[in-house]
C-alpha cells in the first residue's frame, strides 16, 4: 500500500526538510519521495489542518505487566496503546513476574515483541527481584538488549547499593532510572501531605520524602561520575535541586508525568481512586512549577508512567486501591492541553529527541530512503477521550470524557503503519 501524507510540517532539526511543509510518499515501508506529490500515486491519503511529522516518540517508563500479570496488560496490548499515543519506542519497567532481572527475561521481551507496531526496550532491574538487596546481572542484561536499569516502581533505599549500581553502569555507558521516594518518611501516606489530605482525613505523604531522595541521588551520581535519570518528579524543590545539579555539570536528566501537569491534590476531593498515584499529586504551586520547568527546558522528557490495573484494583475504598493510571494513549494530548503555547519543536524535544539522546537510542531522520520510525500529530485538534480510543487492556484513566487539545494522527513504524484519521 502506498500512503501519501499531505502538507505535513517537518519537525526534525537533523532533516534537510526541517520546518518545511511537504508531501511525503511511503511505498512498501520506505519513505521514497518528499516534496509536492500527485495524489494519484497513493492508495491512502493522510491530511490534517496542522499536521506535523517528527522522529518517532519514545516513552521512558511504562509497565506492560507481561509476563505474570497479563490480565492487566500484555506486550501486544501495550504496544497497541503506545502506537495509539504516538510512540514508536517504549522502555518498559521490570516489575513483572518473574522480574526482569536476568538475560532470559530480556530475551523473552525482545523475542515476543519483535513484530509489534512499537519497538519495546527492556529496562533491566538493578537488584534481584527488585528487592533492593543485591545487584542483578546487569552486564548480561545489557549485552542482550537492556537499554537502562531501574527497579521500576521501587526506589532503591540503600545509598551503598545505588553507588555500586552507578559505578557498575559507567563501564557500559548506561543510565540508572529512579523514582525518588524515601520509604522511611510516613510510609502509610496515601496522598500529598497538605490541606487536602487534612480535609479528606487521609494520611499524607510529604514532599520531603521525594526531595531528600533527589538530593541524595544527585550526590551519589556526582560521586560515582555516572548517569542518573530521575522520573516522576513532582515538587518545585526537587526541580531546584536538579537545576543546580545541571549547573554543576552532574550527569542528571529528569522527566515528569502528564498527570502531574494536569491535576493537583485538590482534584482528589471526591476520593477518585483513578488519581491515586505515586509520587502523589502535589499542590497547585508544585504543578505550576512543573509546567514552567517543562516550558523552560529544565525537564528533559515526558514519561507516561503507564500502570494498567483491572477494575477490581481501582473500584475499592481509596486506601485499598492500587497506585497508578494508564497514560500512553493520552500522554501527548494531556501534556499539550496542560501547557499552553507548547511549540511543535518543544513537543518533539520532550517526546523524541531528548529521550533518544538520554537512553542512547538511534534518532531517525526524515529523509528519502529511510526506514519508518515517525510520529504524525496535530497540536490544534480538540477531541474527547472515549473508551473506544483506548487500546490498553485496562481502562484505569481519569481522562475519560475529558476534552483535550492535540491529537496523534498516526505512527509510521517499520513493522506497521498505524493511522487514526
Amino acid at each position: 500500500m502506498n500512503i501519501l501524507i499531505k502538507q505535513a510540517l517537518v519537525v526534525d532539526p537533523s532533516s534537510p526538510y526541517n520546518n518545511k511543509k511537504v508531501d511525503l510518499l511511503i511505498e512498501n515501508g520506505i519513505l521514497t519521495k518528499i516534496g509536492k506529490i500527485d495524489a494519484s500515486s497513493a492508495d491512502n491519503i493522510v491530511s490534517s489542518p496542522n499536521l506535523c511529522i517528527s522522529p518517532g516518540w519514545v516513552d521512558s517508563f511504562a509497565n506492560f505487566a507481561d509476563p505474570g500479570y497479563e490480565h492487566k496488560e500484555t506486550l501486544e496490548s501495550g504496544a497497541a496503546a503506545a502506537a495509539r499515543g504516538g510512540f514508536t519506542d517504549v522502555l518498559i519497567i521490570p516489575n513483572t513476574n518473574p522480574v526482569l532481572h536476568n538475560k532470559a527475561g530480556v530475551e523473552y521481551i525482545l523475542h515476543k515483541s519483535q513484530s509489534l507496531p512499537t519497538t519495546i526496550h527492556p529496562i533491566g532491574a538493578i537488584t534481584r527481584q527488585t528487592e533492593g538487596k543485591e545487584l542483578a546481572e546487569m552486564y548480561d542484561m545489557f549485552e542482550n538488549g537492556a537499554v537502562a536499569f531501574s527497579d521500576g516502581q521501587h526506589c532503591i533505599q540503600s545509598a551503598g547499593l545505588l553507588i555500586k549500581a552507578l559505578q557498575y553502569v559507567k563501564a557500559i555507558d548506561a543510565v540508572v532510572i529512579q523514582v525518588p521516594d524515601d520509604y522511611s518518611i510516613n510510609p502509610s501516606g496515601l496522598i500529598n501531605e497538605g490541606i487536602t489530605s487534612t480535609q479528606l482525613g487521609l494520611p499524607g505523604k510529604p514532599a520531603i520524602a521525594e526531595e531528600l531522595m533527589v538530593a541524595r541521588d544527585l550526590a551519589l551520581c556526582n560521586y560515582a561520575e555516572s548517569k542518573l535519570h530521575l522520573t516522576g518528579i513532582s515538587t518545585a524543590n526537587s526541580l531546584q535541586l536538579i537545576q543546580q545539579a545541571k549547573k554543576e555539570s552532574i550527569s542528571v536528566s529528569c522527566s515528569v508525568t502528564p498527570y502531574h501537569l494536569f491535576f493537583c491534590d485538590e482534584d482528589l476531593s471526591n476520593y477518585n481512586t483513578q488519581l491515586k498515584v505515586n509520587p502523589p499529586l502535589r499542590n497547585n504551586a508544585d504543578r505550576e512549577a512543573l509546567k514552567k520547568a517543562v516550558k523552560d527546558g529544565l525537564v528533559d522528557c515526558i514519561a507516561s508512567h503507564h500502570l494498567p490495573h483491572e477494575s477490581d484494583s481501582k473500584i475499592v475504598e481509596f486506601e485499598h486501591a492500587q497506585y497508578g493510571m494508564i497514560g500512553l494513549e493520552t500522554a501527548y494530548a494531556v501534556t499539550n492541553t496542560a501547557i499552553e503555547g507548547l511549540t511543535p519543536l518543544q513537543t518533539v524535544a520532550l517526546f523524541s529527541l531528548n529521550p533518544r539522546k538520554i537512553f542512547g537510542l538511534e534518532t531517525p531522520t526524515i529523509d528519502i530512503n529511510q526506514k519508518l520510525c515517525y510520529t504524525l500529530f496535530d497540536p490544534t485538534i480538540e477531541w474527547t477521550l472515549t473508551k473506544e480510543d483506548l487500546k490498553s487492556r485496562s481502562t484505569n484513566t481519569p481522562f475519560l470524557g475529558t476534552k483535550l487539545q492535540g491529537k496523534v494522527i498516526g505512527t509510521l513504524h517499520s513493522n506497521a503503519v498505524s493511522l487514526f484519521v
